[in-house]
């Protein structure tokens, strides 16, 4: 039995994919907590944020950052959305690599065991043969 697996070159580019794929997870899960954390910052600030209005020119003020503040929510909530979709993709892309390696991580242990026992017989036979040697001489003496 061949010692190297077969399959080594292979085994290696899965595991090379599956720490790509762990990588892009761990940057689309940091991008999405970054647009959370921007997104709760950005509200607690617009709920802070009540003025009262001494004239009408400061209500219309009000009003038009209120309104700015809403569209930026509306953005941030579209870019929050589009990054738990991407986090989602990226989850799902590292699953299939880490089950692409694992099958071929087993048959490498599979083959690392066999080719131990076959070493094991090997060995084991070689020592049968020699009791067995040993035994014919006395035998014969």
């Amino acid at each position: 039995m061949n010692r190297q697996f077969s399959l080594a070159g292979l085994l290696r580019l899965r595991q090379t994919q599956q720490d790509a794929a762990a990588n892009e997870l761990a940057r689309a899960n940091s991008r999405t907590a970054s647009l959370r954390s921007r997104r709760a910052t950005a509200r607690e600030e617009l709920a802070e944020s009540a003025g009262d209005a001494g004239s009408s020119a400061s209500l219309l003020a009000i009003a038009a950052a209120r309104a700015s503040s809403q569209s930026m929510l509306a953005e941030l909530d579209a870019l929050a959305a589009s990054a738990e979709a991407e986090a989602a993709q990226a989850r799902a892309e590292y699953t299939e690599a880490k089950r692409r390696a694992v099958g071929l991580e087993k048959l490498e242990a599979r083959h690392g065991a066999a080719f131990e026992a076959s070493v094991l017989r090997s060995e084991q036979g070689l020592l049968d043969e020699i009791a067995s040697s040993a035994w014919h001489r006395k035998a014969t003496s």
